[in-house]
């Protein structure tokens, strides 16, 4: 881990980006963007991000990768039984943080053409919840991701 990255730091517990735990294993973690006290927060934004302190895709080893790949596989057929979005997206963007993470998140129905793929979360009609309802969230997508772990841990 490297002691300044916001993500390591987040893996460690510490600091402003740490969300609620969908899954982890030996590679990669994945979480939901937490919710603040007094402000509820878009309800299906997931992180996966490798454990190991790797600053960019291709620095990842093959096994990262594949865990990586097969983590997103199973949360985006998560988020989409549990919140019937119309579409999953994934992106890794942005060069913030220098640590591997990418990003899986949907767009609710209803969801106004205006706001595109990268801005579907400021729709203030999209579904929200607070940390009890995330967390509720986070458990229900957990148990898509048990039934996987021997090969998201190969």
């Amino acid at each position: 881990m490297a002691e300044d990255c916001l993500i390591c730091q987040k893996h460690r517990g510490e600091g402003a980006l740490v969300g609620p735990l969908v899954w982890e294993d030996r590679d990669v973690i994945v979480t939901h963007r937490p919710a603040a006290e007094d402000s509820p927060t878009f309800l299906g934004y997931l992180f996966v991000e490798t454990r190991r302190h790797a600053p960019s895709l291709d620095t990842l080893t093959e096994s990262e990768a594949m865990a990586v790949a097969r983590a997103v596989w199973v949360g985006a057929r998560a988020l989409r039984s549990e919140l019937g979005p119309e579409f999953v997206f994934s992106a890794i963007v942005g060069r913030q943080v220098a640590h591997f993470h990418q990003h899986l998140f949907v767009r609710h129905p209803g969801t106004p053409a205006q706001h595109g793929w990268m801005d579907v979360d400021e729709w203030t009609g999209a579904p929200r919840g607070d940390a009890p309802r995330v967390a509720a969230l986070c458990a229900r997508l957990r148990g898509y991701f048990q039934p996987h772990a021997a090969t998201l841990n190969t």
